[in-house]
């Protein structure tokens, strides 16, 4: 009997971090991009794994899981390393730790309250006096009413993380194929057995999609919509400094702006060094579609919360400014497990800006269920079939749905740096809402736009 066929959609950190899970269970793994790996929003990220933005819930679990994973896969590559892979030490695996800090007597609040409700939840949340602080971050500005630390906050370089995990799975029998761009899905008996794309039909028996922003417009073309659409955000990066920030900092109001779902422009200071000496400066939030422009406004506001936390960066040239698109959910948990209407099609994303720091413990989630293994964690809150996931798709571009009549959903050609690229690509048929009652058989009334093979 031959092994499982995994076909996974889109070579971004959580479909490497996929596609290596599986393989090295021993799985028959393909990679599908319409452009190269990390090629999108994980070359688009600050590399952030963190588990002080996250407040007690499954989203904190899952960081938790991939907190403990991240050095345990690290050092598993390096120990059978391929000559021709790349080498662990490109992620860049940082456990520099965090500091929260907060700049009024509401932030101190609220941030005092969160660091005990994490500590009940097992974070190490250590609460910082002002010598703690200065000796910590001595550019810091000293008008901050509190300040927490966080030991397990981690950084890697998203795409040498994403590069380390796709080449140990290609290193365990993994093919990865550029290029492919998914245009649509066959199916047979009501089972998704190849998707259709722009060099072929790649056959398999199951299909992850973790095409991250683009998940949404994938979805819509495989005949199971989830709503998964695209959040802006910009980063700055300043020329290298002698040591300036040592270790990731941010405002108290950063975990706010990650919960909201507010589609206006958010802002808050976030700033941190990489190891060549730039310092990043974010963070920024906003509905755009997949609008890539960078936008001076938007900039601006990104340098003014940063200077608030560290004013010595005020005279440092910015010498570069970036964007990407987060794959946002409107309940903020991942998308991970089957799809009830669509047997075959799994679905592995809805990170938005935790990708990096969850694609670990993500995949492993991934590989218990579909093997039916006793899960890591509760999978029930990631469950494709709930109301913010099966609710009125976006379309494949990222602009507002037009209803279930809209007809053709097609792609712009904007957001072609998009990771998860297998997503973005020409039409697709009338698609079924997924708010749908479904048959008994977990389908949807509707039949998917696929081509049905007998």
């Amino acid at each position: 009997m031959h092994p499982t066929r995994v076909v996974v959609l889109g070579a971004g950190i959580v479909g490497a971090a996929c596609a290596r899970e599986l393989a090295v269970a021993g799985l028959d793994v393909t990679v599908l991009d319409r452009g190269g790996p990390a090629s999108g929003t994980t070359s688009h990220g600050e590399g952030n794994i963190l588990v002080s933005d996250k407040v007690p819930g499954p989203e904190l679990e899952l960081v938790l899981l991939s907190r403990r994973l991240w050095p345990e896969v690290l050092d598993a590559v390096a120990e059978h390393a391929a000559p021709t892979s790349p080498s662990p030490s490109c992620a860049e695996w940082d456990p520099k730790g965090g500091i929260v800090v907060a700049t009024t007597d509401d932030g101190a609040d609220g941030l005092t309250r969160l660091a005990a409700a994490q500590r009940a939840a097992g974070v190490r949340a250590e609460p910082m006096g002002s010598r703690e602080v200065r000796a910590a971050e001595p550019f810091l500005t000293e008008r901050h009413t509190a300040a927490v630390y966080y030991p397990d906050d981690a950084q890697v370089q998203p795409a040498g993380a994403a590069m380390v995990l796709l080449g140990d799975a290609l290193a365990h029998g993994a093919v990865l194929r550029r290029g492919h761009e998914v245009v649509g899905a066959v199916t047979r008996g009501g089972r998704l057995v190849a998707v259709r794309t722009t060099r072929g039909t790649v056959g398999g028996d199951v299909f992850v999609n973790a095409a991250g922003p683009w998940s949404g417009g994938l979805s819509v073309r495989l005949g199971a919509p989830v709503d998964v659409r695209p959040r802006r955000g910009e980063i700055l990066v300043t020329t290298p400094l002698p040591p300036t920030v040592f270790h990731k900092v941010y405002d108290a109001d950063y975990v706010g702006a990650v919960g909201s779902g507010d589609t206006g422009l958010q802002t808050s200071a976030v700033v941190e060094a990489t190891r060549g000496g730039s310092v990043l400066l974010g963070s920024s939030r906003r509905h755009a579609g997949f609008d890539d422009r960078l936008r001076p406004e938007v900039l601006s506001a990104i340098a003014a919360t940063a200077l608030r936390l560290f004013p010595a960066l005020a005279d440092v040239p910015v010498m570069r400014a970036y964007g990407g698109f987060r794959p946002y959910v409107a309940d903020h948990l991942p998308v991970i497990g089957p799809d009830p209407r669509l047997p075959g099609l799994w679905h592995a994303t809805g990170h938005e800006g935790a990708g990096i720091g969850l694609s670990v413990g993500t995949a492993r989630l991934l590989r218990e269920l579909l093997l039916d293994e006793r899960p890591s964690l509760d999978p029930a809150p990631f469950r494709v079939n709930r109301p913010a996931v099966w609710g009125e798709p976006a379309t494949a571009d990222g602009t507002e749905p037009a209803g279930p009549d809209a007809g053709t959903v097609t792609d712009t050609g904007a957001g072609t740096t998009g990771e998860g690229s297998a997503a973005a690509g020409s039409t697709a048929p009338d698609v079924p809402r997924p708010g749908t009652a479904p048959h008994p058989t977990g389908t949807s009334q509707a039949p998917p736009p696929t081509e049905e093979q007998p």
